[in-house]
């Protein structure tokens, strides 16, 4: 007799057979470290940024009072222990919402009424799932994309994913015409539309929308009565121009938009995790400016609350106008000079990247190095480059890319001597490859 449901019983999680989660199973089986296992694979599948950490333990080490939960008038840490009110400590979502609209260059205001606070951009992305979309219906999403949005966006919600493809003979940039040839593609599979999902800055190729971009997401979603959802999860971590715009600035700009309902139907995603380096904390949010949406978001996140020990803490380290002013100017800095290294590296053996303003990553093009243009051929380099060479990268076809050849290569997560020796596996891996190549 059958004890449990079929989703416990499903053997498989969403999108954990990628390739994309599979290396990661094999670096954990087989993790570098320069002492104990110098010849073990090296992780750069992971979007995580350590490079201003000693920063944040400069402060901790300095700001005694907030980690022993202590203010002026005493211990709090009863109040904290006791707090389980699920619109979120107001002082916290104060100092959220003024970080949001620094990183934004104040180009763009936030009210912390219309902020729900969420365990990580992971919950805050399957929240606004539930909230806006029924089972079968369906979302746009441009290509290439996080691996992740296949198990975060479908696996409880019943979503699904129908993807906008983009080419890299214009860069990856969004056009008119793929928006509704995705539109169209769902049509035939009888897919309701419900909205698009961009990630601004993308992940993988770490790049910002440009206003052309992001004014034909506005356009086609008036056009289409749809929703836009804005994961902007990377927007501190832009290190170089263009600046970065975000989905609302891209509203304001726009003219004519009295006679729709556009406002209450684009909606932003937020973290603490990629930007400010802290994805244990667990701290997501959504932001929007429909009042249902917010009261019925704020519900369901009773489900998955940020402590009130975190938010606390959180409250105190962005409420240091002084250090969150300098963070995010050495945070931009030190990601500036790794992510030019990389690609420095990269270059010298003859591999190009994709040029990027942002995020934790690089998007390489190594199209020259496949026996075939196919992508039984890119799993093969891929296999080759983690079992062989010792490095796990995300290979394009694990973010859905329509071209065979790129790899997503992480470089914020790992100290300079690491990303020397990975560069030094991948000038090998070249070698093997072609050893005409002057590396």
């Amino acid at each position: 007799m059958k004890m449990l449901s079929r989703k416990a019983l499903c053997k498989s999680h969403a999108g954990q057979d990628s390739s994309y989660f599979l290396g990661w199973q094999e670096y954990e089986k087989n993790p570098h470290d320069p002492v104990t296992n110098p010849s073990g694979i090296i992780q750069m599948g992971l979007a995580e940024n350590q490079l201003c950490f000693d920063l944040l333990e400069s402060w901790i080490a300095t700001n005694q009072e907030p980690t022993g939960f202590m203010t002026r008038g005493g211990s709090i840490f009863k109040e904290l222990a006791l707090f389980q009110d699920y619109h979120g400590l107001p002082a916290f979502k104060k100092e959220l919402v003024g970080y949001m609209a620094e990183i934004r260059q104040n180009k763009v205001k936030f009210d912390p009424n219309k902020l729900v606070l969420t365990a990580g951009a992971t919950s805050a992305n399957e929240s606004l799932m539930f909230c806006l979309a029924e089972p079968g219906e369906a979302f746009l999403i441009p290509t290439p994309y996080y691996p992740g949005f296949d198990r975060d966006l479908k696996w409880r919600t019943g979503v699904e994913i129908v993807p906008i493809l983009c080419s890299s003979s214009n860069k990856f940039k969004i056009t008119p015409s793929s928006l509704e040839d995705a539109y169209q593609h769902a049509q035939k599979l009888h897919l309701k539309v419900k909205g698009m999902f961009i990630t601004n800055p993308s992940n993988p190729l770490g790049t910002t929308l440009s206003l052309d971009e992001l004014n034909h997401l506005i356009t086609f979603a008036i056009h289409k009565s749809i929703h836009i959802v804005s994961d902007e999860i990377y927007s501190g971590t832009v290190f170089n121009s263009p600046s970065f715009i975000s989905i609302f600035e891209a509203l304001k700009k726009l003219k004519n938009l009295e006679n729709t309902d556009i406002w209450s139907r684009v909606h932003i995603v937020s973290s603490l995790s990629k930007d400010l380096g802290l994805p244990g904390f667990r701290i997501g949010m959504i932001y929007s400016n429909n009042d249902m949406l917010i009261a019925a978001a704020t519900k369901m996140s009773s489900f998955g609350l940020v402590s009130s020990q975190s938010q606390f803490l959180l409250s105190k380290i962005l409420g240091d106008k002084k250090f969150r002013k300098n963070y995010m100017k050495e945070n931009q800095k030190r990601l500036k000079n790794r992510q030019k290294l990389l690609v420095l590296g990269l270059n010298k053996c003859g591999i190009q990247c994709l040029k990027s303003n942002a995020g934790l990553f690089c998007w390489v093009d190594m199209r020259h190095l496949l026996d075939n243009n196919t992508f039984d051929a890119e799993m093969e380099l891929w296999k080759k480059i983690i079992y062989k060479f010792g490095l796990n990268v995300s290979p394009g076809s694990s973010c859905h890319c329509a071209e065979p050849g790129w790899f997503r290569i992480c470089f914020s997560n790992m100290t300079k001597e690491t990303l020397d020796l990975s560069v030094q596996r991948i000038k090998a891996l070249v070698g093997s490859r072609a050893t005409n190549i002057d590396c």
